[in-house]
């Protein structure tokens, strides 16, 4: 497409004065000199300085290839000039002319398009780094020859680190873009190797000047970069150079939530000094990503968003494609939203580049894959855009042209027959990008009208007065004086007024209050719900974070309410693990539970979010999944989504999935550490497996069940590990052991994982921890116990190979199927009952003990495992199963007992199972009534005669 002729006889004449001041120009090929007029004709920024005549032009030949420079070839390149500098003027001259060369070459290939928007930003952003870096080096030396080395207490020699923040620090630099830097080091001490002596912190202080002056200085060549030095700790007051261990106090105690935007960009200059920057960056992490879903940042973003909005009314910045509606700065608003919400839980937010972000949402699928893709494509042009007019004249600048000229200079260079043209793509974008940026984050002032009625306001505001608020409750709301929700509500207030809340949490409390009114007294039971949402806004209410979660999601609020009405469990958990608020948001996924079979991927991809070699993390990521499970199994369970059978699937599917991953935990880090047993080297899996007996074994795990587990291997005698420290292989497996039950057992800020019991090993606590699969089976062939054989009914591997497993289901199945004198095992079984019924049940008079009383749950296990036990040398399918339904269906196949008998029993079964559960949700004991679930009790109390009696 040809220039347009206004264009077309502009750039003839510019050339023409090109040819006067380098007469070279005219020995170029066709093609190279046709480039340059079209180039000359595009950029009043290129055509000046190819007509200042510079040296460097007349190889602009060899520098205009197709195939793009590496970016990192400009420090070598500068730095090799800078060796012979000997004064800052003459460094000042040899930056600028560098400049001009790279940033000419650089609008060259964008007006050409010559190359993507993106590898333009990376080369501009490279290209700051090479001027910041080499100027800061050959600085760093002069500095060092006039004040001496400075030096760390331990006498390390000590460098400044430059932090590159915004666009710089995402690799996205503007063509014209300012420089925003930090300058930091490592710690206080002195300079040595000169005769008198500075503090680091004067050393730094002069040098970051010098720097800037470097930089920023304009001479007879122009500048380098605008320095913006306003992020720094106390902004334009602040000192120019703070120790790291400063940086971190003042971001830890001070800095605000803008401060938090710019710290997610942050890049340090000179790749050398990466390894310098982890440190400090470990250090801020926590203030710029928190651990927590974090929506306190939607709010703060609006209200910069105003700001910037009632700026650009105020200066008249009509037609700005940074700061309008729908603009830049929308875009960088939305994907930071997501980093800074989510960040510190999800790595993939983490990233300093705005694209590289976007990339982190659409694979957590956060946003519609529309939106992602209108906000990427939106992106792209408004940043070429951007970069072809601040090209221009290299002026900084985001406010589109008024002048036909340049109008025609960025329609062609963007690839569109004309100006109105160009317009009616970019109002697209834009509105694409502002309706985006509304559904993200919306309005300040929409969001601040009140949504809560009257009588609630004034509820909230007249909390200290006892008598008001029983009026209001009695006269308004038809609550009972009785309830004494008038007292719990004086009494929530008051505990308030000791806690340090501050400003912002006082505001946020102020404007959710009334919504936690409303949402409670529409329910039927709001009479409960009060006091125990109550009592976890009381446990939150200095995390203002949480509560601004509720604030902006009305969904997450009526979960809340609703599952804290329903269970007082639920309520404590969430309680004592605000983290788990953040599930609330979405009633979809917290009602309908992964399925059974799911756990182990889901967990695993968890996990993977983690790094491996952080142990810290991945033991608290464990108990955030299992808390996380468990509160949406419970929602499912309270709401009947999920049948009480179902319930105990799912939560010894959880247990499953997570007794692997622990297992996998453990293997790393005893491996690290000794190796592996040689004996594995020819066959798969770890030699190593988990027995699961009792609740787990049966399938039938409750919300506050323990695990009953049994570790078993099949080492041979006289296998040693292949580590740098080399151990004996039975040795390898039983720290392998300690080290799981250490997993489980250790206390996290998410609590324990499980609590583990191991003495249904063989010989009980007396026990080896992990026994090899010949001594389990010898154990339970010569030594073991009646009830031990009982236990074994209810056993399986939980975790574990191929190899062991067939072994230990082969074990089970000859000592189940051992024949067995009728008489001598019933007294065994009966005694046994007997014995726990003493210390166990009848503890609460006038109530039924669910579990231990006669009639109870314990009859109907031992029933089974009798049958079992009885009747599996004549008939060894009954060996089977290890969960009481499937059992009693088998003895029902086998004509052990008769159909009507095997349905009565799993029908008191699985009644008394959900009433454990369902009081396990109220947070009650396992005890009712004597006069509930007689029906079932004598049917169990007759077929225990009728076996056991």
């Amino acid at each position: 497409m040809p220039l347009p002729s206004p264009l077309q006889a502009l750039a003839e004449q510019e050339f023409s004065q090109l040819l006067e001041v380098l007469p070279q120009v005219a020995e170029w090929s066709d093609e190279l000199q046709q480039q340059t007029c079209e180039v000359m004709g595009l950029s009043p920024f290129v055509a000046e300085t190819l007509k200042r005549g510079p040296e460097w032009a007349g190889d602009l030949p060899k520098r205009i290839p197709f195939k793009v420079n590496d970016p990192v070839a400009y420090r070598d390149v500068l730095s090799q000039q800078l060796l012979t500098c000997e004064s800052e003027v003459q460094a000042m001259a040899i930056l600028r002319h560098f400049r001009q060369e790279e940033m000419t070459i650089i609008a060259w290939r964008d007006f050409h398009q010559l190359w993507s928007i993106q590898e333009s930003l990376h080369h501009l952003s490279e290209l700051a780094e090479a001027i910041i870096f080499e100027a800061y080096h050959w600085l760093y030396q002069m500095c060092c020859r006039e004040w001496g080395t400075p030096m760390s207490v331990d006498g390390h020699p000590q460098s400044m680190l430059i932090i590159g923040m915004g666009k710089l620090g995402g690799t996205e630099l503007n063509f014209s873009s300012d420089i925003d830097l930090i300058f930091t080091y490592p710690e206080n001490g002195e300079t040595q190797g000169t005769r008198r002596s500075i503090a680091n912190a004067q050393f730094f202080t002069r040098l970051g000047q010098r720097l800037i002056k470097l930089l920023d200085q304009p001479t007879v060549d122009g500048f380098c970069y605008r320095v913006d030095m306003r992020l720094r700790p106390f902004g334009e007051s602040g000192p120019l150079v703070m120790s790291y261990s400063a940086l971190e106090d003042y971001y830890q105690e001070q800095g605000r939530d803008w401060e938090r935007y710019a710290m997610v960009k942050a890049r340090v200059m000179g790749r050398e000094m990466y390894a310098h920057y982890q440190e400090l960056r470990e250090m801020l992490r926590p203030f710029v990503f928190r651990r927590y879903i974090d929506f306190s940042a939607i709010q703060s973003l609006r209200r910069m968003k105003t700001m910037i909005r009632s700026e650009v009314r105020r200066r008249g910045l009509h037609d700005n494609i940074k700061l309008g509606a729908g603009g830049i700065r929308e875009i960088e608003f939305i994907v930071q939203a997501f980093q800074l919400i989510r960040g510190g839980r999800e790595p993939a937010l983490q990233e300093r580049g705005l694209l590289s972000a976007l990339e982190g949402i659409k694979q957590l699928e956060l946003m519609p894959e529309l939106a992602i893709t209108q906000l990427y494509q939106a992106y792209l042009f408004l940043r070429r855009l951007e970069n072809l007019l601040q090209a221009l004249e290299d002026k900084q600048t985001q406010t589109l042209p008024q002048d036909s000229a340049n109008q025609a200079r960025l329609a062609y260079a963007c690839g569109f027959t004309d100006w109105s043209a160009l317009v009616v793509q970019l109002r697209q974008h834009m509105q694409n990008v502002h309706q985006v940026f509304n559904d993200v984050i919306g309005e300040e002032e929409e969001h601040t009208q009140d949504c809560a009625p009257e009588c609630y306001q004034e509820l909230w505001q007249l909390s200290d007065d006892e008598e008001m608020v029983k009026q209001i409750l009695h006269d308004e709301l038809s609550i009972s004086i009785k309830a004494n929700l008038h007292q719990q509500l004086v009494s929530f207030k008051h505990d308030l007024d000791k806690k340090t809340i501050g400003p912002r949490g006082r505001d946020v409390l102020n404007h959710l209050m009334p919504k936690v009114f409303h949402a409670i007294f529409i329910h039927p039971d709001a009479e409960f719900g009060f006091e125990r949402v109550l009592s976890l806004l009381n446990h939150i209410v200095t995390r203002t974070t949480y509560l601004e979660l509720l604030d902006e999601y009305p969904a997450a609020l009526t979960q809340l309410v609703n599952l804290c009405t329903a269970s007082p469990m639920v309520s404590k958990k969430l309680s004592r693990y605000p983290i788990l608020l953040d599930e609330l948001i979405d009633p979809e996924q917290l009602y309908h539970p992964i399925d059974v079979s799911e756990y182990h991927r889901e967990l695993r991809d968890f996990m993977a979010r983690i790094p491996e070699d952080d142990m810290e993390q991945q033991m608290e990521g464990l108990r955030q999944f299992k808390q996380i499970a468990i509160l949406r199994i419970a929602a499912a369970d309270i709401t009947g989504v999920l049948p009480v059978m179902k319930v105990s699937d799912h939560l010894t599917s959880l247990a499953e999935a997570i007794i692997a991953s622990v297992v996998k935990q453990a293997w790393q880090q005893v491996t690290e550490k000794f190796g592996q047993p040689t004996h594995l080297s020819e066959r798969d899996g770890l030699g190593f497996a988990v027995l699961g007996y009792g609740k787990v074994g049966g399938w039938e795990l409750g919300y506050n069940s323990d695990l009953d587990l049994v570790f078993l291997h099949d080492c041979p005698d006289h296998v040693l590990t292949d580590g740098a420290k080399e151990i004996d292989g039975k040795q390898f497996y039983l720290r392998l052991a300690q080290r799981i039950t250490h997993l489980f057992s250790t206390r996290t800020p998410s609590g324990i994982l499980y609590d583990v019991d191991t003495r249904l090993r063989p010989s009980g606590a007396a026990g080896l921890l992990v026994s090899p699969l010949t001594s389990f089976a010898q154990y339970q062939q010569e030594n073991a116990w009646t009830w031990e054989h009982q236990a074994l009914v209810r056993a399986r591997m939980v975790y574990g190979d191929e190899i062991l497993e067939r072994g230990f289901t082969r074990v089970r199945h000859d000592i189940l199927t051992i024949p067995r004198n009728e008489a001598t095992l019933k007294q065994a079984v009966a005694d046994m009952r007997e014995k726990m019924r003493k210390h166990l049940a009848g503890k609460k008079a006038g109530r039924f003990m669910l579990k231990q009383d006669s009639g109870g749950i314990t009859d109907i296990e031992f029933l089974a495992q009798y049958l079992v036990l009885r009747y599996s040398h004549t008939k060894p399918q009954l060996t089977r199963w290890s969960d009481n339904v499937r059992i009693f269906e088998s003895l029902a196949q086998q004509a052990v007992l008769s159909s009507e008998q095997a349905a009565q029993l799993t029908h008191a079964y699985t009644t008394l199972r959900n009433q454990i559960h369902r009081r396990n949700l109220l947070n009650l004991s396992t005890d009712v009534a004597l006069s509930r679930f007689t029906n079932e009790r004598e049917q169990v109390i007759d077929l225990w005669n009728t076996w056991l009696g």
